[in-house]
């Protein structure tokens, strides 16, 4: 069952983790962080003028929350609700981007390959350290952001 976290504008101005802090520091006192996999989900509720355009992504408070969220927690993608798009969106946040209307989002491919390759390194060694096998499920979340990594990868880590 998913569990969705709500931030608001208060909570990303002052760079407030408490919300993400109180729900991940249990499931870590419970010593069952593993069964949370792909259960977390964000409804970021950002006040802005009806005219402001811009996608959550693209406002600069959002966006130094989430960096600030992925510095404490930088295998937070092994928990987000992936189906849900919540993985696209983390990386929305960390990664710069463009939208297209006729491609959607266009990331910078190399801050792309750095980002991935980074939570790659970061998920491998976090989910060894707690005997989760971890080559299929990275394979998938490289496989969402439009990468095949191959075997060869995972044999060096």
């Amino acid at each position: 069952m998913t569990t969705t976290i709500t931030l608001n504008s208060e909570c990303i101005n002052n760079l407030d983790l408490s919300p993400v802090q109180t729900v991940i520091e249990n499931w870590l006192q419970q010593g069952a962080i593993a069964s949370y996999e792909q259960q977390l989900s964000f409804d970021i509720n950002y006040a802005r003028e009806p005219e402001d355009p811009r996608e959550l992504s693209e406002i600069p408070e959002v966006r130094l929350w989430f960096i600030r969220l992925d510095a404490r927690y930088p295998w937070l993608p092994f928990l987000l609700d992936w189906k849900a798009g919540e993985f696209v969106r983390y990386t929305a946040m960390l990664v710069p981007h463009q939208f297209s209307r006729k491609e959607g989002i266009q990331y910078n491919p190399e801050a792309l390959e750095i980002f991935l390759m980074h939570k790659i390194f970061v998920l491998t060694d976090w989910m060894q350290q707690l005997g989760i096998p971890s080559v299929s499920r990275l394979k998938s979340m490289g496989q969402m952001l439009g990468y095949d990594l191959d075997d060869l990868l995972f044999n060096l880590l």
